[in-house]
């Protein structure tokens, strides 16, 4: 018997690369090490061997035959926070660029999720055990508002408010060029890439709808600083319309293009500037403001 054996759904995998499909899902290893197992014969699929850039179908089995270690604990770790808000239910913070919402591979320390558990110890049995209270991310480069559940019902309710799109959500996002609308929406699809798995993209076999509204609010000579509100939750859904719109973020080293201004950004434009939700415990309303950081402030001054 293998020690992991994984089925290709119609929804996540096809089209992907087996390794980076592997490592995607089977966390305990790196997408290089992947490559090993599959190279010396220790995956298969359909009950054959397989290159790693073998590209997934709906209905594929993969047979995982390396011995795949038991999880580690997480540790809490003493990582500065910078809490706006915390109660019995739910605690609101402003997480900084840089830092990873959650452990992944090549990533077990220095978390949101380390620092929660040092913080709030009681978070550890809300939710997974990797994932302590998160009920929704931002991605390791974006800055801005999150909010964790410190609570059983917390937790059940704000994951169905995610899912049932009530959550408030406003991003600030500096592009490149400007919009030929000074408002409008973007609802294209979007899923994996149809040749490179670790992207999403528009361009997809499984794509899953997608709705993003944008309002212009700053115009600068080269660029657009836009209010930015996603109804849906995709990966990366913001970074992928925008580009697909021929205007990616600036400082997008994965989905910019490479084409406008020559300016170098120090990271990804994109700010996480306001969240509103129903108070699991109270039922009230509450909405939370990030205020740009001072590095993205820096950039907008330069742009003046």
């Amino acid at each position: 018997m293998p020690d992991r054996e994984v089925v290709v759904s119609d929804e996540s995998g096809p089209g992907e690369r087996l390794d980076q499909h592997l490592a995607r899902i089977i966390r305990e290893f790196t997408r290089s090490q992947f490559q090993r197992f599959i190279d010396r014969g220790d995956v298969c699929v359909n009950g054959e061997r397989k290159k790693p850039s073998y590209k997934l179908r709906p209905g594929d089995r993969i047979e995982v035959r390396v011995e795949i270690p038991a999880p580690q604990k997480l540790a809490p770790e003493d990582i500065p926070l910078k809490v706006l808000c915390a109660d019995n239910d739910v605690i609101v913070l402003d997480k900084p660029a840089g830092m990873v919402v959650h452990p992944g591979a090549g990533a077990r320390s220095g978390t949101l999720a380390n620092a929660l558990l040092h913080a709030f110890p009681d978070v550890q049995w809300i939710g997974d055990a990797d994932r302590p209270g998160i009920v929704h991310r931002l991605d390791k480069e974006t800055s801005g508002v999150m909010v964790v559940a410190r609570s059983l019902r917390a937790y059940i309710e704000l994951k169905r408010q995610f899912k049932a799109r009530e959550v408030h959500k406003v991003y600030l996002g500096l592009v490149q060029g400007h919009m030929p609308l000074p408002a409008g929406r973007f609802d294209w699809p979007i899923g994996r890439h149809i040749k490179q798995g670790e992207r999403m993209s528009i361009k997809s076999r499984r794509p899953r709808a997608a709705l993003t509204f944008y309002k212009r609010i700053r115009a600068f000579k080269e660029m657009s600083l836009l209010e930015i509100r996603p109804l849906t939750g995709r990966t990366h859904q913001i970074r992928v319309h925008l580009s697909a719109a021929g205007h990616p973020l600036a400082g997008d080293r994965r989905y910019g293009p490479g084409r406008g201004p020559k300016r170098r950004f120090p990271r990804l434009f994109l700010h996480a500037h306001r969240l509103g939700f129903k108070h699991p415990g109270t039922g009230n309303w509450q909405e939370f403001v990030s205020p740009l950081p001072d590095d993205l402030e820096a950039i907008l001054k330069t742009l003046e």
